[in-house]
């Protein structure tokens, strides 16, 4: 070593600029090494270098990559990787009070005591070194460097209070992530950078935070290792971390290296505790604040002078115990362990019998333990390795299915975390001069398999942590720009590019995923858009066509898949008002325009198809009782129960009726209706517009269209049956114009002396004999089963051409070939079941037979009512039979109360599976 090479420490807390006074007095020097703790900072320290040099004289070595120039002049490693035999002119180590350090401090006290540069040597880090340092190092010169700018406590604080430019330290990787996670619901996303990150995503992450698209850094106590970033705040969610052995409080010196990291340069920074931490004592504060702290006493010691003769000679040499009172044996580290494990196995002691084969052991047991698996499966694996070694390398199929398993983007963060520290391995296992083939090709092999788990890593954090749209937006409203939003053709809702919801017709859904705090500037940015767009397309629906436009069967107004707004009850039940949906924001002159075109919509709707039901109500020539009647059919949407209005029937002349039969009115025996009503369009805005007007809060739907019958459900109001076309009779309900044709054949029969179904009857209701039976029994008629013989002969041999039968048979052997089956038939009679007297009620004659007259409602006697049990109701179709209706006399004509009976109105508790929209389930 040269007599002229000079020593100093260059001592003081943090950002005093340390790192890059080396930097530059290496740069003066022809050649040079520093050594780092931490890859992630060798690796920024290493891009300076080539930023100001070029690629071609920097080199970059730790235990995972070896980026070597074609004329390496600077050397920048982590402290384990460092060379010490170059011969180069500086030597530097960063933090040399990492000494201390119970797991790596015997590295450092290493190159404390040994490493030189030829002409200069450097030690950098904190001041409580200076009585060790000038203790162990002769000649020694101290630079006291004092810090740039203040630090100063500012208590404890709120996650939620964080100010922006913050660092939140934490101790554990989950900790880290449940702050991450919170940050990200409250401020838009954090950063996150941990020493098991590889350097490609660490700077992915710190790259986000330096340009300001998240304004907070969640961190582990690695950022303390000179990491430079932009912090203005560091708070501490906890005081105390688990050291490898135990759990302990941090001590004083070790809060100030990480809250140092408060304060660039000549910027004033501030430190504090956040979360479950407790706040910090008063002398702690003080400390931390004048930078005094108590003075490193022992430093970490392992030999280095190792003996090689055996294995149990190799594990003595290490164990030595120190001579001189500042230094003290470390703690076991991992690679003494691993060698004494492995030392316990006889094949390892046969195979490791030579000074050559101990060396390429102790090699192999400094394999870091990346996967953090256990001990014994560790050693495992550095006993497989060693094996490949002795024999070679390590086999090139062996190695590419290690890597092969791991080569793969696909997972959460822990899986991809988990990937990258299995492929640190085989990063180190390539590194290693002589333990691959083809080092060259392992080498970027592993490197491209790091970068690519790398970048999935960075997706994945990002993804998890940072919300881009709520980020975006505060840097923005930070910046006080303004913000830029669009919609496009499918109603998204960008600002800045980011997602904020969707218009949906005139209504504005905003994301849910917002936070409380940017939700009302998400949702202002995103109403600036919406402003011209409410216009636009306030005009392109106005001038839309009727054929874009539809309702519901629950009152809705629909134009193509958004809802427009609803119907609301109006004064008259075929003059429905509507309800525009359509956002506050978009100003009174779009809402009334979208409401208009609503209007004229469901008018034009009620107008087309209700046309001969209004033809009828506008009827002036009808007088009298047939204009009464006309109102109470119109009341009733065209379709009304004869048993609810018998007696008002049974009044109208037949001129009366002539004039309403003008209008399309039907005088059927069960119902009064107009046919052209009972079409499915119709029936479904019948159902809508009376459910409407009865305040129905889930309206009745209508059958599927093309059924003749459906069934009839006990717990459904008859009235729902009568506004959708149907009558129920029995198990099933059939279609009211159906119904009136079965009628008129009914009518030719002899219902007294009884009579049987024909195909006409079945064919009309499409029913099988027996759900026929149950039919009718529903209409009032009584079937008897029986069963009878019903022959059929087989057919008789064709005559031949000569007039003689081909095969004949005799009379006993056709009587043998003749099949007998047995049929069943009903004979059915009238037999209407008995009702409640009606006073004075005048008697009915019976025409011969018994069977009912036509249903013209001229007199006719003995005329089935249907399903009736009491008196006729003169309720409206809503309502069940037997309420009792209410009428008056009013000018010429007559007036009917037709709202029904409180107590047939619907049960709103009532399931409305029980209701006619069930139907569709049970056809």
């Amino acid at each position: 070593m040269a007599a002229e090479t000079r020593i100093t420490a260059v001592l003081g807390p943090t950002n005093t600029g340390k790192t890059h006074y080396a930097i530059e007095r290496m740069l003066a020097h022809r050649t040079g090494v520093i050594g780092l703790p931490l890859r992630l900072l060798a690796r920024e320290v290493y891009d300076r270098i080539v930023a100001a040099r070029g690629p071609a004289v920097a080199a970059l070595v730790t235990g995972e990559e070896r980026i070597v120039g074609a004329r390496a002049q600077y050397w920048v490693c982590t402290v384990e990787a460092m060379p010490t035999d170059i011969g180069a002119d500086f030597l530097a180590v960063d933090e040399i009070q990492l000494c201390a350090d119970p797991e790596r401090g015997h590295v450092f006290t290493d190159r404390l005591l040994n490493a030189r540069g030829l002409m200069e040597t450097l030690f950098l880090g904190s001041d409580t070194m200076r009585g060790a340092i000038a203790a162990l190092v002769p000649k020694v010169q101290f630079l006291r460097r004092e810090r740039f700018s203040t630090l100063t406590y500012s208590g404890s604080k709120k996650i939620s209070r964080m100010p922006a430019r913050s660092a939140i330290v934490g101790f554990s990787v989950e900790n880290v992530y449940a702050i991450a996670e919170l940050i990200r619901r409250q401020k838009g996303g954090a950063a996150v950078v941990m020493g098991a990150l590889s350097p490609r995503t660490r700077n992915a992450q710190v790259a986000m935070y330096q340009n300001g698209e998240v304004d907070y850094l969640v961190a582990t106590d690695a950022i303390g290792m000179g990491l430079n970033l932009d912090i203005g705040h560091v708070g501490f969610s906890a005081t105390a971390k688990f050291d490898g052995w135990r759990m302990r409080s941090l001590f004083p010196h070790e809060l100030a290296q990480i809250a140092g990291r408060a304060g660039r340069h000549m910027a004033p920074g501030t430190f504090g505790v956040t979360g479950e931490a407790a706040p910090l004592a008063p002398e702690v504060i003080e400390c931390i604040e004048n930078h005094r702290f108590s003075p490193i006493q022992r430093l970490n010691w392992r030999s280095s002078a190792l003996d090689f003769g055996t294995v149990d000679r190799l594990v003595a040499s290490l164990e030595v115990s120190p001579q001189d009172e500042w230094l003290m044996r470390g703690r076991e580290a991992d690679d003494l362990r691993a060698l004494k494990t492995l030392a316990d196995l006889p094949a390892i002691r046969d195979r490791a019998r030579h000074s050559r084969d101990l060396r390429l052991l102790w090699d192999v047991c400094r394999i870091p333990d990346f996967q953090g698996i256990s001990a014994q499966e560790h050693a495992n694996l550095l006993q497989r390795i060693f094996g490949f070694l002795q024999e070679g390398h390590v086999p090139d199929d062996w190695l590419a299915a290690q890597i092969r398993r791991i080569d793969r983007t696909e997972g959460d963060i822990d899986t991809l975390s988990k990937r990258l520290a299995y492929i640190r391995t085989w990063t180190y296992v390539a590194q290693r001069s002589g333990w691959v083939q083809d080092e060259s090709h392992w080498r970027d092999e592993t490197r491209a398999v790091e970068d690519r788990l790398s970048d999935a890593l960075h997706g994945a954090l990002t993804q998890r942590f940072v919300d881009r749209r709520t980020s975006v937006l505060l840097r923005r409203l930070k910046q006080k720009e303004g913000l830029v939003a669009e919609v496009n053709d499918k109603g998204e809702v960008t600002v800045e590019g980011e997602f904020v919801g969707r218009l949906e017709g005139f209504r504005f859904h905003q994301d849910g995923s917002a936070t409380p705090d940017e939700a009302k500037t998400l949702k202002q940015a995103a109403y600036e858009a919406l402003r011209p767009e409410f216009h636009l397309r306030a005009d392109r629906f106005y001038n839309a066509p009727d054929t874009e436009l539809d309702f519901t069967e629950q009152g809705g107004l629909m134009w193509g898949s958004s809802a427009m707004g609803k119907l609301v009850k109006g004064a008259d039940v075929m003059k429905p008002q509507v309800e525009a949906f359509v956002d506050e924001e978009a100003g009174f002159d779009v809402a009334e325009k979208v409401r208009r075109r609503l209007q004229h919509f469901i008018d034009r709707k009620v107008a087309t198809l209700f046309e001969p039901l209004l033809n009828l109500q506008r009827d002036e020539t009808l007088t009298g009782l047939a204009r009464g009647f006309a109102f109470r059919l119109v009341e009733a949407l065209g379709v009304l129960p004869r048993e609810g209005v018998a007696d008002e029937v049974k009044a109208l002349d037949q001129d009366m009726r002539g004039a309403l039969r003008k209008h399309g009115v039907r005088f059927g025996q069960y119902t009064i209706f107009q046919p052209l009503l009972l079409k499915p369009a119709p029936t479904r805005l019948r159902l809508v517009l009376w459910s409407l007007f009865e305040g129905l809060d889930e309206f009745p739907e209508s059958p599927p269209p093309g059924l003749v019958t459906v069934p009839n459900i006990p717990d459904v109001p008859k009235g729902y049956y009568t506004l959708s076309g149907y009558h129920p009779a029995g198990a099933r309900a059939i279609r009211i114009d159906m119904l009136e044709r079965l009628a008129d054949i009914l009518r030719t029969m002899d219902s007294r002396a009884g009579f049987e179904a024909n195909p006409d009857m079945l064919s009309i209701t499409g029913m099988t004999l027996e759900q026929f039976a149950d039919l009718m029994a529903g209409l009032g008629y009584k079937g008897e089963p029986g069963e009878r013989e019903k022959v059929r002969s087989e057919p008789v041999a064709q005559p031949t051409e000569e007039g003689k039968t081909a095969n004949p048979i005799t009379e006993e052997e056709a009587a043998l070939q003749t099949v007998t089956e047995t049929e069943v038939f009903y004979t059915f009679t009238w037999a209407p079941r008995p009702r409640a007297p009606r006073g004075d009620r005048p008697e009915r004659g019976k025409r011969p037979g018994g069977a009912p007259r036509d249903g013209g409602g001229e007199k006719r006697e003995g005329k089935p009512r249907g399903d009736r049990g009491g008196k006729p109701h003169k309720g409206k179709p809503g309502g069940k039979p037997g309420g009792k209706g209410k009428r008056e006399e009013q000018g010429g004509g007559r007036t009917f109360e037709t709202r029904p009976p409180k107590k047939d109105r619907i049960d709103p508790d009532n399931p409305f599976a029980a209701a006619l929209m069930g139907l569709r389930d049970k056809i």
